[in-house]
């Protein structure tokens, strides 16, 4: 169990904290072997020192024996706070960091934490007054969890969240919403709650107090009230003299992080951060090899780089170009991963990372720490420098809309100009064509419709507040948590010299134009390399960084996947549509150029998430890394094809009685009669399917069970057929990934609104069923009308000139069966032929002779929750009335599977049979 852990109650006995700590499993540490402690009452720690191992061994006691510390991390600026507290006659025992710490608190209390500068996750007891205080660094960089029980007062921490489920105290479950946000929005360590229900996190710059009045959160440093006040003050020119003081800053950031009695190394992505990380150590080893403080380098920097050679993403060229200029000074180990050791090392790496992550680049990580660990006890890399100098394309657009906002108009056309490439790849991706399905589609339709109210939004037209908001929240939190899962994984310690409180107070002090300028990103950081990186890394354009060939893995690894996706575990969940999943995966199978795989993966990580930490019994959730078996091919569970199961959350529903919220019987508007309806539930219906055949057998089986009086004798009854599945067995029913919009398609249905109850020809694909139905001078004629008719408020002009057939065009709506959740389709042919073939089914019936002679006709009926359209029939009752008898749609608009309905005339009131 990594770093700090330990359990907390009021109340407890209060005699010195150490005495109470019992020895009971030892496990690794960067620095050896180490001990895990534990108490009934009491704190916990596995040793992680890294400075003064000789004696900073923990749990450490003032000498008074008031206060205790249990620690996880390294503050870089601890001989400055230990001279300013020498000064005031505090002595010190050991040469550590841990000590500094703890003096400080005991001199200055929780004030003093917002003076550490570096990764932090500590607790401190108070003897004396039977606090405890949890603490975690400005930026989050140190992991630190908790388990509050309200009613008890009890609280669990630690810096892994197994040892909160090891605890055995609580009953480990998934937290749903987080589970949800991370499907529909990638969204993911950007707030308090984890995936496990119960268990939160403390958030960047935060302390949890325990005490007897209870436990609370409280803020420990205003450090990003600092930054958005810097922030809000006009910014310091750019010139060469603050590239140079960037510079210096930065190095100096490196050089604290280089402090340790153990071997430290670089990982080097050939990216620009990592690079610059490894440049200014290599250099410095070149220009003063003897310089003491880059002693724990040694002679050579080792660094650690993920290479794939001929994968599209391959970085290779520009490690070799870092390695060509620094051969004297660099020592570089290349891993090469490949999808085979991917497969095996999945279920590991999942529950390495404890929680779900945005995609499997982080496993290029995982792979470089494995090999690092034989080499080295610290690594550096550049997490950290996208989320503060921009790296990312979407801060390009949030530029120019600043920008424009503040009607700096020259400036704006500067940057749109030396940003062209990037818009016009952005252009490329919104306009392409490319089907994209809907992650709702994939999901079940009721833990879409708990969740539907779940939201994230971002800063869209302000820079430094975007940088803010991504620092502390939406991107760089994740990427810490993935780093340090990684690191302790293979005892090893992870240090980010970006990630620095003051460095990043000097960067939000300049001009925005240090950080973007002339399409450039990082431009800082560029120029303050020039000369000490190659040009080909501080001039690129591009970015990859640390990651994987993940489209490639995929493609490689598909089978394998799909057993995933076929096993009955996955069916089971109450998360997944599993049917529609497999039904794209195999399409990706078949066309792995049409899909992305970032979707799949989250569907994916979610599985073997749930299988890791929720379908073993808890000793196998928390036992040790090491023990963790390879998942391979062969080793992964599969199941019956899922595509072919029923929901089995869907109970089946008697042909007698109304679908869930409805009501049997309606009194028309139209014409005052009642009007009895009987949704009939199927099975699923395909292309090609006998639909006579089908409605046959329903009939005859509805009336062989129809109770007395349900339909009184004599009173005409009608067969209703939605729409839906007449186009479907007509093959005029596409897979949304089976359309491949036009440019043209994707363009204007932008300008169609949505509907939950029918999206109507807002997609890309309905819009090109509607271009190949009528053509496209006349969607575009029917366009202008519709757009003028909505200004002289004129509403449905649209469909009255581009026809009824567009009209009763359906798209993808989340809340229907499948396949009809992931499919668009054209209004069925001939509806009116088809409802006379289905007539003279029912009528060739085995059904009672005054059943078949009451029956009045069939009826083809689009509805929704929103309108009715008779597209065909053969009954001699006007098209108004039989509408008017579906206005609260019957047959749901979700996944009730009740295409089919009787339709019973009960006459007016008076005449209803009591039932």
């Amino acid at each position: 169990m990594c770093g700090i852990s330990g359990s907390y109650g009021f109340g407890a006995d209060t005699e010195d904290i150490a005495r109470r700590m019992n020895a009971c499993l030892a496990h690794r540490g960067p620095d050896g072997e180490g001990l895990f402690l534990s108490g009934s009452t009491g704190l916990a720690h596995r040793r992680l020192a890294i400075i003064d191992r000789e004696s900073g061994d923990q749990p450490m006691t003032t000498a008074d024996g008031r206060h205790t510390i249990v620690y996880n991390g390294e503050v870089y600026n601890y001989l400055e706070l230990r001279a300013e507290l020498e000064a005031t006659g505090r002595t010190f025992a050991t040469d550590s960091d841990t000590e500094v710490l703890l003096q400080a608190h005991a001199a200055w209390g929780s004030d003093s934490y917002d003076r550490f500068n570096g990764m932090f996750a500590f607790a401190i007891h108070d003897a004396e007054t039977d606090t405890l205080t949890i603490a975690r660094d400005h930026f989050g960089i140190k992991p630190l969890y908790y388990w509050h029980d309200e009613t008890t007062g009890r609280v669990l921490f630690s810096s892994e969240i197994r040892a909160l489920l090891a605890a055995g105290v609580f009953e480990a479950a998934p937290d749903d919403r987080a589970v949800y946000r991370y499907l529909k929005f990638r969204a993911h360590d950007d707030d308090e709650q984890t995936f496990f229900a119960g268990v939160k996190r403390l958030m960047a710059g935060q302390m949890l107090v325990i005490d007897a009045d209870g436990a609370r959160i409280e803020p420990f440093t205003r450090l990003q009230d600092e930054l958005r006040e810097i922030a809000s003050r006009p910014g310091r020119p750019y010139s060469e003299q603050v590239v140079d003081e960037y510079r210096e800053r930065f190095m100096e950031s490196v050089r604290l992080r280089l402090q340790s009695e153990v071997p430290v190394g670089t990982s080097l992505s050939g990216g620009l951060d990592s690079s610059a990380v490894a440049a200014v150590i290599a250099k410095h080893l070149r220009e003063q090899p003897e310089d003491g403080d880059f002693a724990a380098v040694g002679s050579r920097q080792n660094t650690f780089s993920a290479v794939f050679p001929n994968s599209n993403n391959d970085e290779e060229r520009y490690v070799d170009a870092l390695l060509a200029d620094y051969q004297g000074q660099i020592t570089a180990h290349k891993i090469h991963p490949d999808s085979r050791e991917f497969l095996e090392d999945l279920q590991d790496f999942v529950r390495t990372q404890e929680e779900p992550i945005i995609s499997s680049g982080p496993y290029a990580q995982y792979a470089v720490m494995r090999e690092a660990s034989k080499h080295v006890t610290v690594l550096l890399d550049g997490q950290g420098a996208d989320e503060m100098m921009a790296g990312y394309n979407p801060y390009f657009y949030v530029y120019l809309r600043q920008l424009r906002r503040q009607k700096r108009f020259k400036e704006l056309a500067s940057e749109v100009v030396g940003s062209r490439d990037i818009l016009r790849k952005l252009a490329r991706t919104k306009y392409s064509g490319r089907t994209s399905v809907p992650i709702e589609a994939l999901l079940n339709s009721g833990f879409v419709a708990a969740h539907a109210g779940e939201k994230v939004s971002s800063v869209q037209d302000d820079l430094k507040e975007r940088l803010l908001q991504d620092t502390f929240r939406s991107s760089l939190p994740s990427l810490l948590r993935y780093e340090d899962r990684n690191t302790m994984r293979f005892s090893i310690e992870g240090r980010v010299p970006f990630v620095d409180k003051e460095l990043l107070k000097f960067l939000f002090s300049l001009d925005e134009s240090a950080i973007i300028h002339d399409g450039w990103n990082k431009r800082i950081l560029r120029e303050s390399m020039f000369g000490i990186l190659p040009d080909m890394i501080s001039k690129r354009r591009n970015k990859i960084g640390f990651t994987t060939p993940e489209s490639e893995w995929f493609r490689k690894n598909a089978a394998a996947l799909r057993e995933i996706f076929a096993s009955a575990t996955f069916a089971s969940r109450p998360y997944f549509e599993s049917r529609s999943v497999l039904a794209l995966f195999d399409d990706y199978m078949a066309h792995p150029d049409k899909h992305g795989t970032l979707m799949f993966w989250r569907l994916l990580n979610v599985e073997l998430w749930m299988r890791a930490f929720f379908d073993q019994d808890p000793a196998s959730r928390a036992g040790d890394e090491d023990e963790a078996p390879g998942v391979g091919a062969g080793d992964i569970a599969a199941a019956a094809d899922a595509a072919s199961q029923e929901d089995p959350a869907e109970a089946p529903k008697s042909d007698y009685d109304p679908n869930p919220d409805k009501q049997l019987d309606l009194v028309s508007e139209v014409d005052g009669y009642t009007w009895r309806r009987f949704p009939l539930q199927t099975g699923l219906i395909a292309r090609g399917d006998d639909l006579e055949d089908l409605v046959r057998g329903h009939v005859e089986r509805f009336a062989a069970g129809l109770p007395e009086g349900a339909l009184p004798a004599g009173r005409p009854w009608y067969f209703v057929i939605s729409e839906k599945i007449v186009a479907i067995s007509q093959g005029r029913s596409w897979f949304t990934w089976e359309i491949s919009p036009r440019r043209s398609a994707t363009v204007l249905s932008r300008f169609v609104s949505r509907t939950p109850a029918g999206i109507g020809l807002g997609d890309p694909t309905t819009m090109e069923l509607a271009i190949r139905e009528v053509g496209l001078p006349r969607v575009v004629a029917a366009s202008a009308v519709g757009a003028a008719g909505k200004v002289i408020g004129k509403r449905g002009l649209f469909y009255r000139v581009v026809g009824s057939n567009v009209r009763a065009i359906d798209g993808p709506t989340v809340y229907s069966a499948f396949p009809s959740n992931v499919s668009a389709k054209l209004p069925p042919k001939d509806p009116d032929g088809v409802s006379a073939r289905l007539s003279a089914a029912i009528r060739a019936a085995d059904i009672p002779s005054a059943l078949r002679d009451s029956f009045a006709g069939t009826v083809v009926m689009d509805a929704n929750d929103i309108g009715r359209n008779v597209l065909g029939s053969d009954a001699s009752v006007p098209a108004e009335r039989l509408e008017a008898t579906f206005a609260d749609n019957p047959l749901g608009q979700g996944r009730q599977r009740t295409p089919l309905a009787i339709l019973v005339d009960l006459g007016d009131p008076g005449s209803v049979a009591a039932r």
